[in-house]
């Protein structure tokens, strides 16, 4: 019938249809199978190692003081601030007022003191003549022995009552003085710590003042590099706040270690006429100490470093080869390693290597590299 052979042409087809979707189907997993794609080479950057001698140094965080320096503020009043003079930055002289303290408790304190003593002094005097008078009656038995020594007693006694309020009055006096404050050497303010109407006792602070034309370096080295700091040795010195680096000698070396720290300290005296080196700021003190030793050079960003080992990878005809050498020392930017391991000229990676696995291509852009060079990251 008409339906039956258009219902079997129709399956024909289907099953034609599947068939050879099936058979392209299998055929294109078997091809996928059998056929391996090559991985792209990674981009990387690298640098040859360069053969140099490691020259093992100490290297030390030091402080820059000023030669003198000095807390000025009263010693024996407390009072409230009148005046503060100065502020910071201030150029003084010895000898300058640079505050003064509201003492007029001191000032009426002292002047009556010093009133009293006169009129003691007065009766002090008059009491000795008075007794003088008695020992002349006293030869001529115009009076007695017994009155004699009871005048000389009472002048004495008078005399000592005097020299009492002249020694009180001096206290009072030095008292009034702390309420000017002067300035104990010629120098610089560099701190000021209250203003007028502030209430201040004896020993707190209301200006600091320092001496910066030589300034000190001071450092604090481990017991066993005693020996490597001596007096005169040089040493390389760089400022941090300003940035300056220079070469200068140890001008002197504590005799002995601290007992809680285990460290001596060490004194730089640098000139500083020009006052450009602010003090109370941090220094950096290195000195080569030791034979140097010969290694090869590469760049500290292009290794791993853990207990000693020194992990990087090398350009090994294309291939990234991981290789593993003694760590021999650090200088700023530079890892030393064992030439023996990683000979000088070694490509080495850099740039990159952090997402490299031992055996991946690699394709190698070559670039300068020497000891010292900080690489732009």
């Amino acid at each position: 019938m008409p339906f039956e052979r258009s219902t079997w042409v129709l399956l024909g087809a289907l099953g034609s249809l599947f068939a050879v979707g099936g058979y392209l189907y299998l055929r294109d997993d078997d091809v996928s199978d059998r056929e391996h794609i090559a991985p792209a080479a990674k981009a990387v950057t690298a640098v040859a190692a360069v053969s140099d001698a490691f020259q093992p140094t100490r290297r030390y965080v030091a402080r820059v003081e000023p030669w003198v320096h000095a807390k000025v503020g009263p010693e024996l009043v407390s009072a409230y601030v009148d005046t503060v003079l100065v502020r910071a930055g201030a150029i003084v002289k010895r000898g300058q007022v640079v505050a003064t303290l509201d003492c007029r408790d001191a000032s009426a304190r002292s002047k009556q003191i010093a009133a009293q003593a006169r009129a003691l002094d007065a009766t002090s005097t008059a009491a000795a003549k008075e007794a003088a008078r008695f020992a002349q009656l006293s030869e001529g038995q115009y009076v007695s022995e017994n009155e004699v020594e009871q005048k000389a007693a009472s002048a004495a006694s008078t005399q000592a009552q005097a020299a009492a309020l002249t020694a009180r009055m001096i206290g009072t006096s030095l008292r009034v003085d702390d309420c000017t404050l002067r300035a104990p050497f010629d120098g610089e303010v560099a701190q000021r710590r209250v203003d007028p109407g502030a209430f201040v006792s004896p020993g707190a602070e209301v200006v600091t003042m320092i001496d910066r034309h030589t300034v000190r370096i001071v450092a604090d080295v481990p017991e066993q590099d005693f020996d490597a700091v001596a007096p005169g040795a040089s040493v390389h010195v760089h400022l941090h706040a300003t940035g300056q680096d220079f070469i200068a000698k140890i001008s002197r070396r504590a005799p002995g270690a601290s007992q809680t720290t285990r460290t001596t300290a060490i004194e730089i005296d640098v000139e500083n006429q020009a006052q450009t080196i602010p003090v109370w700021t941090t220094a950096d003190v290195s000195l080569d100490n030791g034979t140097p030793v010969p290694a090869s050079a590469l760049p500290l960003a292009a290794a791993s470093v853990h207990a000693g080992k020194a992990t990087v990878f090398v350009d090994h005809a294309g291939r990234a080869q991981q290789t593993r050498a003694n760590v021999i020392g650090e200088s700023v930017d530079t890892l030393y390693v064992d030439a023996a391991t990683i000979a000088p000229g070694t490509a080495v990676v850099v740039d990159g290597h952090s997402l490299l696995v031992d055996g991946d291509a690699i394709a190698a852009t070559t670039t300068s590299w020497h000891p010292g060079q900080v690489e732009a990251r």
